[in-house]
C-alpha cells in the first residue's frame, strides 16, 4: 500500500462505527441491514459508513446470484494483511527504542 492508501485506511477506521463493522465481518460475509442493526445505527447511516470503507479499499462487496438485490460485504484480507503488517513493523520499532527513551 502507498502512504496515501495507508492514510485514508486510517482515516477511515478512526470511527467506532466503521471499527465495529470490521469486528462483524471477521466472523464472515454481512448484509448492510445487518451490519445496521448490529452496529445500532440506521440503514442510510451503515450505507455511509461502507461506501468510506469501500472507497478505503477495507471492504468489498458483491451481489448474490441467486438474488442481485442482496449485497453481501465482506473484508478484503489484502488491506486487512496490509494494515496489519505495518502495525506489526511499528511494534517492533518500539521495541527496539534504546531504554529511557
Amino acid at each position: 500500500m502507498t502512504s496515501a492508501q495507508f492514510n485514508v485506511a486510517f482515516s477511515a477506521l478512526s470511527d467506532p462505527t466503521r471499527r465495529r463493522v470490521l469486528e462483524l465481518l471477521r466472523d464472515g460475509p454481512r448484509r448492510a441491514g445487518d451490519l445496521a442493526v448490529l452496529s445500532g445505527v440506521s440503514a442510510p447511516v451503515m450505507s455511509r459508513h461502507l461506501r468510506v470503507l469501500l472507497a478505503a479499499g477495507i471492504v468489498d462487496d458483491e451481489r448474490s446470484p441467486v438474488d442481485a438485490r442482496v449485497r453481501l460485504f465482506f473484508l478484503r484480507r489484502e488491506t486487512i494483511g496490509a494494515l496489519q503488517t505495518w502495525l506489526d513493523d511499528q511494534g517492533q520499532v518500539i521495541t527496539e527504542l534504546p531504554a529511557g527513551l
